[in-house]
């Protein structure tokens, strides 16, 4: 699907807000999508730009699932069958992402947007980076970009990546950096797979798309993306990269990164650029929902009927998961926890729920917790271990943590008071409230 007709179609339908006054790239834009928080938004005038910008267009959960066409509890299934049955896309000559095809760099005409007064520059914050290398394959991932000059930009290249391993091995990298894509690219790049599995076959199994050769490199993009900044990343050549708010929406250290040349841009002559607020629920969601699946199967294999997974905006969608099981054993509850921290290693606090607790309501999982937790028989805490570069709390260098996990199910067999909610009467409301 082409990201502008599917913005055009919220709008229509109105679940999205088409912004008609200039707006500036500096603060502004920024500032009007987190006052209209989830609502997706199109300005249509940038000050500084002759292209139009999106975003807040994927900030729930249900917002994706609307996207494809499914329920929220389908999303986990559906991504997980996408990892486990890729399939490779059309590519196409003629794709509408090189319709104009700029060879005089000036990074300034785009709308890359400063998003909050500490940042350090103007930053892509939701393109998404297509690299490969010669042994290991193509991979997808994001790497958020902050501008530096007109052709040059410094990304911040976190260790251990794929994409890190590739500058590791070849110290010099042929990149293109996406964006405006839809949510199959978008959430295809964000998962967690093994190294040579290439991303753009997931985001085809989740539906299909077209992929097209770069224009300076033989790198396979999503052909109907927006813009596509093509370059070359050096690992030796490095700049100053922040200050810029991560995902628990606390400033970033400054750090020495590598600096990404910039060669070619290509776009859509009716280009939107995609904007991503960072540490707000559009940075979460694409954060936390592909690892939702990962921690499924990881509970799975320990025997568990487990019945969903949410890591939550709460928990900055990345240290705290909430699992809803169908409890058939009395130790359900702890394996549960010890499969969601295998499955993803960066979560700090896990709860486990029944299947009559709603794990997207707040104070269901509150009521929980109050009528169903004993902290002396129901916690298990863990030795330190690492945990999640993001979590300001942790040891600072070594990630050293504490992860807790709560066992918030009821017994299999009730002593005393029962622990079932009791529910009132359902009755059909027009029969009274009618004329």
């Amino acid at each position: 699907m082409i990201l502008a007709d599917y913005i055009e179609g919220l709008i229509r339908d109105g679940k999205g807000r088409r912004i008609t006054r200039a707006a500036s790239k500096v603060l502004e834009a920024a500032g009007v999508l987190k006052a209209l928080e989830p609502t997706p938004v199109l300005f249509e005038h940038i000050a500084e730009s002759e292209f139009r910008v999106a975003g807040n267009l994927f900030c729930t959960k249900a917002q994706v699932a609307e996207y494809f066409g499914i329920s929220t509890q389908e999303l986990i299934p559906t991504l997980t069958r996408a990892i486990e049955n890729r399939s490779v896309p059309e590519t196409v000559d003629d794709a509408p992402c090189q319709e104009v095809v700029e060879s005089q760099v000036d990074l300034d005409r785009l709308p890359i947007l400063t998003h909050n007064r500490v940042d350090g520059g103007p930053y892509v914050s939701a393109g998404v980076v297509v690299s490969s290398d010669p042994e290991l394959g193509q991979n997808l991932d994001f790497h958020r970009a902050m501008q530096i000059g007109k052709d040059r930009m410094v990304m911040r290249v976190v260790r251990g990546r794929d994409f890190h391993k590739f500058l590791e091995r070849n110290g010099e990298v042929d990149i293109a950096l996406c964006v405006g894509n839809t949510p199959e690219v978008l959430i295809a790049a964000a998962t967690s797979v093994d190294t040579g599995i290439n991303e753009l076959e997931i985001a085809n199994a989740l539906r299909p798309i077209r992929v097209t050769h770069a224009k300076s490199s033989d790198l396979l993009i999503p052909a109907d993306c927006e813009f596509v900044l093509e370059g070359r990343v050096i690992q030796a050549e490095t700049h100053d990269e922040g200050p810029f708010i991560d995902l628990t929406e606390t400033v970033d250290v400054v750090r020495q990164e590598p600096v990404f040349e910039v060669k070619r841009i290509t776009h859509r002559r009716d280009a939107v650029w995609q904007a991503l607020l960072p540490g707000r629920f559009e940075h979460k969601l694409l954060m936390g929902l592909p690892r939702e699946p990962t921690v499924f199967r990881k509970i799975a294999e320990k025997g568990v009927d487990v019945l969903d997974v949410y890591i939550t905006p709460g928990g900055a969608s990345w240290l705290h998961v909430a699992v809803k099981i169908r409890k058939r054993s009395d130790d359900d509850g702890l394996k549960a926890i010890q499969g969601a921290f295998e499955g993803h290693k960066s979560a700090k606090h896990v709860w486990v729920y029944d299947e009559d607790i709603d794990i997207y309501d707040e104070q269901d999982r509150e009521w929980a917790m109050a009528t169903r937790f004993q902290g002396d028989v129901d916690m298990l805490i863990k030795d330190k271990e690492p945990g999640s570069s993001l979590d300001p709390s942790a040891e600072p260098g070594t990630k050293m943590t504490t992860k807790i996990g709560f066992d918030v199910t009821k017994p299999l067999v009730t002593r005393g008071k029962s622990f079932d909610r009791a529910s009132f009467p359902k009755v059909d409301l027009s029969k009274f409230l009618g004329d």
